[in-house]
């Protein structure tokens, strides 16, 4: 089987490793972090894009490295050969290798936030996205002497409190162990930035399940969509997360 991969680059790591370990033929796309920052509209223009300039004679199916991310990839729409998505509301569903598990940790631990490898190296937007940011253009990325500048001291405390600080409500990090040679070095990456914001630290074993049945073909309906030719995404109320648009 030939599939074409079509992956956020945060999971550039892990779909690397199972790209070397599948028996299947795969060619890789990878796609900047920052598409998830655009806004749902922008980024399922680009997905589409991504997805109608695949030679389709050339593959069996189209599969992504992405969960549902904010309804990013809900109306995608399928073309000539079947398009598959794990079932997943973000991809922290994917490095814990389920969406009961990442249900059962997240409930269990209020106020983490999650570290993986590619959110370290990958995680900051640049160029184009930046600029089109959703942060960006309502002024979330500003830095607080800004603030200050155009609104005076007190305005600015509490335009940077309520719009700029996106980790107020987080008290801990999570670092998602894959299992990968560069894990060590993350960690303690995670662990130095916990200790200067006062955080607890929490490393977590990943599991690479997901990563490898996307592309070792193992669609299981319960982890997976596929999604049939000229049929779309929608995103589901349900715990199937995303289903096809009827």
């Amino acid at each position: 089987m030939r599939l074409k991969l079509i992956a956020c680059e945060v999971l550039f790591r892990e779909l690397c490793q199972a790209i070397a370990d599948t028996p299947h033929t795969v060619d890789v796309q990878f796609a900047p972090k920052g598409l998830h920052d655009i806004g749902a509209p922008g980024m399922l223009a680009r997905m589409q894009e991504m997805v109608d300039a695949v030679d389709e004679a050339q593959y069996d199916a189209v599969v992504l490295g992405y969960a549902l991310c904010n309804n990013g990839i809900a109306g995608l729409k399928a073309r000539g050969i079947p398009l598959v998505v794990p079932r997943a509301h973000d991809c922290i569903t994917l490095f814990l290798g389920s969406k009961e598990r990442y249900h059962d940790f997240f409930h269990a631990n209020p106020g983490v936030y999650f570290h993986t490898a590619g959110w370290i190296e990958r995680g900051q937007d640049a160029g184009e996205l930046q600029q089109l940011s959703v942060s960006h253009q309502m002024g979330m990325d500003s830095q607080y002497q800004e603030l200050v500048e155009k609104y005076g001291e007190d305005n600015a405390k509490y335009l940077f409190d309520m719009l700029c600080n996106t980790t107020r409500n987080y008290s801990g990090i999570a670092y998602i162990a894959m299992g990968l040679g560069s894990d060590a070095a993350f960690e303690e990456q995670s662990r130095n930035d916990a200790d200067a914001r006062g955080w607890s630290f929490t490393r977590v074993d990943g599991d690479m399940r997901l990563f490898r049945d996307l592309l070792e073909g193992r669609w299981d309906e319960a982890d997976f969509l596929v999604v049939p030719p000229g049929q779309s995404i929608a995103a589901s109320h349900g715990s199937d997360v995303i289903s096809i648009t009827v």
